[in-house]
């Protein structure tokens, strides 16, 4: 599905927009967990997607989770009930988080309830995949600035919804997988005329790596 499927009279609806943002979320994971090298090279393949080539997953255990974990997201998104995504990098051997890679959801248009945001011109496809082109090629540059990842990890994709969003019986409370003394680095942000994604990521300091 094009980004041009998902306008209604020139303006992105939410529902569109809960497509647009649950589709970047799923392929900046499996880009994440590529150029991290969470997984060896051999378990992704290229798929072009926003003008550019982005590594996928054909992993069917990761794809089946995050496909499972993105429905309920996409809903989420849909009825404005979800605020935050997180995809938490962690050790097999000792458990410990070492990265953490945020995306802050926001509403906006005529949900934020302001009068210059409801009489904002629709963002254009070209203007909204530009912003998103950036973003991905932040997380191709990542390895450029965030320490080497040496020890064999595993991720974790944290949501958070509202108290009364209805979450799948097979779902569990988590801890928020923080790190201690973490560096930040805020990255590209997006937004579509219903949401907004802020991305940032925290990592463990070098001086503290094995």
């Amino acid at each position: 599905m094009t980004l041009q499927t998902q306008l209604t009279k020139g303006k992105i609806t939410l529902k569109g927009s809960a497509r647009i943002v649950t589709e970047f979320f799923m392929y900046g994971i499996n880009s994440i967990l590529f150029q991290r090298g969470i997984y060896p090279v051999e378990d992704f393949e290229v798929k072009k997607k926003y003008g550019l080539d982005i590594w996928v997953s054909n992993n069917i255990s990761v794809t089946k989770y995050l496909k499972k974990i993105m429905e309920s997201v996409e809903e989420w998104l849909s009825m404005g009930k979800i605020n935050k995504l997180v995809l938490a990098v962690n050790s097999r051997e000792s458990r410990e988080t070492i990265e953490r890679w945020q995306f802050d959801i926001q509403l906006v248009g005529e949900d934020s309830g302001s009068v210059a945001e409801k009489q904002k011109t629709p963002k254009s496809e070209k203007a909204l995949q530009m912003e998103i082109q950036a973003i991905f090629r932040q997380i191709a540059a990542s390895v450029s600035f965030l320490p080497i990842i040496e020890e064999k990890c595993t991720f974790n994709i944290l949501v958070y919804a509202d108290s009364d969003a209805e979450v799948p019986t097979t779902w569990t409370d988590s801890d928020p997988l923080h790190i201690k003394n973490a560096e930040q680095v805020k990255l590209r942000s997006f937004s579509t005329d219903a949401h907004r994604v802020e991305a940032m990521v925290a990592y463990r300091r070098d001086s503290d790596l094995c």
